[in-house]
């Protein structure tokens, strides 16, 4: 069986996420640090120009979006469980609303200028200046709309009342009683924001909410150990794409097996994948290409928060 592989680096949010996933799983990992901004010539080797962090490699199969890298993880172990019996909708839903609208309000949170002064207070003015356009040009071109930090200091208190209150009123240590991708997807936007004491009281002020927060990082993040980028494309060129999912499934748009495609995120970083479609179902798109560096890999992304267009 091939080992996981997950591109990724220390301070992103969706990555603690994965690193999160991965320890409540209890999975052994490769560990590739990338580069916080472009260019990533190793990552877009394997991935065909998507370049959103983090990225889970398996062999020759490339998982983009941690809503794809949880469903994969759910495969890889089924038990404990991300989507638990009977509340896979409710889990999955408040996953991605926690994904978009929270995280959107911990960016804004985190890039205000006084939280900014002391995240990034001892790197070079040159280097913010090059994370922060890196950062624009993330943002640009998708439907990510961005907040402004008053609309989010605005807002914030009804996010974080409505969470404090679901936590004192259920009966479990966790969102829906059992952890779920509900409560990982909750918890990376808050860990971004306890990264700094100027925006760490945005969390600290509510207690249910810090208890269950400590529950969800105590699961840790497995046994990952560390792989070179070079060593992570050896593996993908010695590789041979897994077998494809069976799923009885009619594209709503008539896309076909085969057919030459586009791909690309629609809500940021959305920077276009091109192959041949080798499949298309209900929660997934997968996408073949071949790089000189990687060889052949099979790029995977969820269908939703995607787009897909004929080449």
């Amino acid at each position: 069986m091939s080992e996981l592989i997950l591109h990724h680096y220390p301070t992103s949010p969706f990555a603690e996420k994965a690193r999160l996933l991965l320890g409540f799983k209890g999975l052994s990992w490769r560990s590739v640090t990338i580069s916080p901004v472009m260019p990533k010539p190793d990552l877009t080797a394997l991935t065909g120009g998507y370049r959103k962090t983090p990225v889970l490699q398996i062999g020759a199969d490339i998982y983009c979006d941690t809503a794809m890298i949880a469903r994969r993880l759910e495969q890889e172990k089924t038990l404990p469980a991300f989507f638990p019996e009977g509340q896979e909708m409710i889990a999955a839903s408040f996953a991605a609303w926690a994904d978009s609208v929270v995280f959107q309000h911990a960016v804004s949170l985190v890039f205000q200028p006084e939280s900014i002064a002391v995240r990034f207070g001892n790197m070079p003015p040159e280097a913010i200046k090059a994370f922060i356009a890196d950062r624009a040009g993330l943002f640009s071109g998708g439907s990510a709309t961005r907040l402004s930090a008053e609309q989010a200091r605005h807002q914030w208190p009804t996010i974080m009342a409505r969470l404090e209150q679901q936590l004192q009123r259920e009966e479990g240590d966790y969102l829906f009683g059992e952890p779920s991708i509900a409560d990982f997807a909750m918890a990376h936007p808050l860990w971004f924001l306890k990264a700094t004491p100027v925006t760490s009281p945005l969390v600290d002020n509510y207690p249910a909410v810090s208890a269950w927060l400590a529950r969800v990082l105590g699961f840790g993040h497995g046994a990952p150990s560390d792989m070179t980028s070079e060593e992570a494309l050896n593996v993908a060129r010695d590789a041979m794409p897994a077998a494809l999912p069976d799923e009885a499934f009619e594209d709503p748009n008539g896309f076909k097996v085969g057919q030459q495609v586009v791909i690309a995120a629609t809500d940021y970083g959305v920077d276009p994948v091109a192959g041949k479609l080798m499949f298309a179902g209900s929660e997934e798109l997968i996408v073949r290409r071949e790089d000189e560096r990687s060889g052949v890999v099979h790029v995977h992304v969820p269908r939703f928060g995607f787009r897909i267009e004929a080449q």
